[in-house]
């Protein structure tokens, strides 16, 4: 729709199942019906992604060419964080899961697994095949759980997942009742998820049933402003799916963050479509998920992924 002295349309994307609204010049609009909303204003607020005018043809492209490979998680994606603000938080978890377990099952994650071979990763030997991947501890600031899988810079497979949990779910009956910091060991707070684990799951009803039981993500929730995650580094997938439920996120300036399951035919299963939506809104949620572009600090900070930029000492 071009009138009233704005460059305004909406592109429809994946057979209809998207709809990307483009914003190029002239007075804003409300972007009424659109799943993503793309302008190229700077700092708008939300549900705007501010894109230079240089560069926004090129994200028109990039965005429809992602849809057109993987319409049906596209499709999926777009209903999911539809009725995500809509339920409660826990609702909206197993609504994601649900989602999830049927993508799993479909031809477009199929095809990115054949295309995706399982990477060799050396066993841990000696004592350190013994060691906790997540760290439980009392310090002066509060209950430290800490993920210490640095070797593989914190990938969640579901031994991580279930320690953390654990961790998780005794912080809750605490009786100290303290404040909690979740946080990363090595360069990354969490790759995401272990991508040698997708697709090993036999029973996807099962995987549904473990993924809603075994959320790290709901926890994180009940924690509520007890928790604080302390972020760094590559935060993709579940390494920030996880930590947006938190009552309080801090990360360093060096931070970055990235959804890339679109890619691979599927949708953030770690509670992100529930999580990350509360705090930045439908659109953004999905633009990051359809677009599998990392956003900086700065970015994350001034759309409300995070709370707090640390500053170095």
């Amino acid at each position: 729709m071009r009138g009233s002295g704005a460059d305004w349309e909406i592109v429809e994307l994946a057979d209809g199942a998207l709809r990307l609204g483009v914003h190029r010049a002239g007075p804003r609009p409300e972007p009424d019906g659109a799943d993503i909303a793309l302008t190229t204003d700077a700092d708008p607020s939300v549900p705007w992604v501010a894109v230079g005018a240089a560069d926004l043809d090129a994200q028109v492209a990039e965005l429809s060419a992602a849809a057109t490979a993987r319409p049906i998680a596209t499709a999926v994606l777009v209903q999911v964080l539809g009725m995500s603000l809509v339920l409660s938080f826990e609702d909206a978890l197993v609504a994601e899961s649900l989602a999830y377990s049927t993508l799993l099952g479909g031809a477009e994650f199929a095809a990115w697994r054949a295309a995706t071979p399982v990477r060799a990763r050396p066993a841990p030997q000696g004592s350190a095949s013994d060691e906790p991947w997540v760290r439980l501890a009392r310090g002066e600031a509060g209950m430290m759980v800490t993920l210490a899988r640095s070797d593989a810079r914190n990938a969640v497979n579901a031994r991580l997942r279930d320690e953390l949990v654990e961790a998780l779910e005794f912080a809750l009956v605490d009786p100290e009742a303290g404040p909690v910091i979740l946080s990363g060991e090595g360069p990354a707070f969490s790759a995401g998820g272990d991508l040698n684990e997708f697709g090993q799951a036999t029973d996807l009803a099962l995987a549904h049933a473990v993924r809603v039981q075994q959320s790290p993500a709901r926890l994180v929730r009940r924690l509520g402003d007890r928790l604080t995650a302390r972020l760094h580094g590559p935060c993709i997938g579940a390494g920030i799916e996880i930590p947006a439920a938190a009552g309080r996120v801090v990360a360093t300036a060096d931070a970055w963050f990235r959804l890339p399951e679109v890619s691979m035919g599927l949708i953030p299963g770690a509670g992100g479509t529930a999580s990350i939506p509360r705090r930045i809104g439908r659109e953004r949620a999905c633009y990051m998920a359809l677009s599998g572009r990392a956003i900086d600090a700065a970015t994350a900070l001034a759309w409300g992924l995070v709370d707090e930029i640390e500053v170095a000492p």
